[in-house]
């Protein structure tokens, strides 16, 4: 006898089924309900329309039952947009051409991946369409599952912020009915977790890696980071056009809207979307000077001399250099330190030394192309040492008292005597 299939449980909007196969023809079989539903052939050997007919079952047993009112029967047609469907919709959208406001590959991708983890959660939990997980139910669900595995607050923010958007547009479009719009409020991540560095880490950071010929490459891109707040894509594209040691400045120019699809397919762009210019601190221009060009007019590059890889980048700055310099920086219990700094922070790392050196906030938001100053303050934080020599700057009291002289025991003041 042939092994028989296990079965899929689905969770329809009225009643529990288990989808299975007898022959090859799809199956549904309600009989496990406080109500015995009987099984019933759906008459086809495809699974997404078999979930289609489905759905139009459990609607009609509903009414039979009087759980339900008739009209449903109008609202529940075999058209019901599939997840995979509606996210091949969205993710299309996402990525029209520039000029009608599509995003980038890159954010593209990014969808893409929330999608990916939420398509096979739904499809486990029993939701098959649209018309079911647009729900405030199932996306609480799916934000508590991220929350289990891990994941951090800003990845749960904007994996459930993509969904809410999908959401809206596939209602927008009339993909979906009205009544799937979503009142999910989410609270905006605050802050910022990420670990910033102090001079004396960088410090041993670039020396560690310029002392070993192996892992020069990475010291030179960790100057680079230091010194410009490039994110390590920006500094991954960094090309040798875009450097002037003349006029001594970086010119950073996304290029989505130059040339024709084939040259924009290739742009590289910058997260604003916007150009923007930096002056070459004289630690970057050192280092500038010192490299070799290659014949891909990018300026820094992997180990191998091939084209700069972020993960390859995170990869060998935690084995190679983070952990075995963490002894000599240990945190406090409870608190990220330097182990936990990543490429990022050297962004983080920026900011704090500008702003303890006294760059004014607009200078630095316009070298870390932000258009929002909040984005900037994010960043712009002072370390505790010069946070108190700032507050010991600030007169709260007007003009200063002079300090008291001592009084001598019969009530006259004493005055301190001169020495030669």
């Amino acid at each position: 006898m042939p092994k028989a299939l296990k079965k899929e449980r689905i969770v329809a909007p009225h009643f529990v089924w288990l989808l299975g196969q007898r022959h090859g023809i799809f199956v549904a079989d309600g009989r496990s309900n406080k109500k015995d539903l009987g099984r019933h052939s759906l008459g086809t050997r495809d699974r997404q329309e078999a979930l289609q007919l489905l759905t139009r079952l459990d609607a009609t047993k509903a009414v039979e039952q009087g759980l339900a009112d008739r009209s449903i029967l109008d609202t529940t047609r075999t058209d019901r947009l599939s997840l995979t469907e509606g996210q091949r919709m969205y993710l299309q959208h996402v990525a029209r051409p520039a000029v009608l406001g599509g995003a980038t590959a890159r954010t593209v991708k990014r969808y893409r991946a929330v999608f990916d983890k939420f398509i096979p959660f739904a499809q486990k939990e029993g939701v098959q369409d649209w018309q079911a997980a647009a729900s405030k139910s199932v996306l609480e669900a799916y934000g508590a599952w991220l929350d289990d595995e891990g994941y951090d607050y800003a990845t749960e923010y904007l994996e459930l912020t993509t969904l809410k958007q999908s959401i809206k547009w596939l209602v927008q479009e009339k993909k979906l009915p009205a009544s799937c719009l979503v009142a999910l409020p989410l609270r905006k991540p605050q802050g910022t977790t990420t670990y910033c560095y102090k001079p004396e880490e960088v410090q041993a950071v670039v020396d560690h890696c310029l002392g070993k010929d192996e892992l020069a490459w990475l010291g030179e891109v960790i100057v680079a980071l230091t010194t410009t707040g490039l994110r390590i894509g920006e500094l991954a594209e960094l090309r040798w056009t875009d450097i002037d040691l003349t006029t001594n400045v970086i010119r950073l120019i996304d290029t989505r809207s130059h040339g024709n699809k084939a040259e924009r397919a290739a742009a590289r762009t910058t997260k604003s979307h916007r150009d923007r210019m930096l002056p070459i601190h004289p630690d970057l221009r050192r280092t500038l000077q010192g490299l070799k060009q290659h014949t891909d007019g990018r300026v820094f590059h992997g180990p191998k001399g091939g084209q700069l890889n972020p993960d390859t980048i995170r990869n060998v700055l935690v084995r190679e250099v983070l952990t075995p310099l963490a002894d000599r920086f240990p945190a406090a219990a409870g608190t990220k330190g330097f182990r936990d700094g990543r490429l990022h922070s050297f962004r983080h790392y920026f900011c704090s030394m500008s702003a303890n050196s006294g760059v004014p906030e607009q200078v630095v938001m316009t070298w870390l192309g932000h258009q929002d100053s909040k984005m900037v303050r994010r960043y712009y934080h002072l370390h505790q040492e010069e946070a108190q020599k700032q507050m010991a700057k600030i007169n709260f009291m007007g003009n200063r008292r002079k300090a008291k002289q001592p009084i001598a025991k019969d009530g006259s003041k004493t005055v301190k005597k001169k020495h030669a």
